[in-house]
């Protein structure tokens, strides 16, 4: 287990009413810990954290980029936002997808908003590409049909 004494340095001194906050709650904190950047904080007193790993593929002699994403609580006296990035630890079961809570900011990504903006662009040429797919493959099978 994590002891809370080296948690309660970072995180401001008010009182949390919150039972889940790792620092003025009873929540038991485990091994298991990450890094990574808080790329949605929508949902109420919740975050998803992404980080990226790089895993080697022995046939081809090279590296592919891998991401994990999981959601963790975050408490209010904490309060990640988008582009901050944190460390997360383990926890019991909070919910039906959270096991793992927000301990501490640990700062800034860099140029964190440009990022997510690239990722929308290709989202959106990707569904252009396919809506227009989707119109040629349909008029070519009109085209056929009235041929018959």
């Amino acid at each position: 287990m994590m002891e809370k004494t080296a948690l309660k340095e970072k995180v401001s001194s008010e009182v949390c009413p919150e039972k889940f906050c790792p620092v003025h709650g009873k929540v038991a904190l485990k091994k298991k810990h990450f890094e990574g950047i808080v790329i949605r904080a929508k949902m109420q007193k919740t975050v998803v954290v992404e980080w990226v790993t790089q895993a080697f593929i022995p046939k081809f002699e090279r590296y592919e980029k891998r991401r994990s994403r999981i959601k963790a609580h975050n408490p209010g006296c904490i309060g990640a936002k988008e582009g901050d990035v944190v460390r997360i630890v383990e926890t019991r079961p909070l919910s039906k997808t959270k096991n793992f809570v927000v301990v501490s900011i640990l700062g800034k990504e860099k140029a964190f908003s440009q990022k997510m903006e690239l990722r929308e662009e290709a989202k959106q040429k990707k569904e252009e590409v396919e809506e227009e797919n989707d119109a040629s493959s349909q008029s070519k099978s009109d085209e056929s049909a009235a041929s018959r």
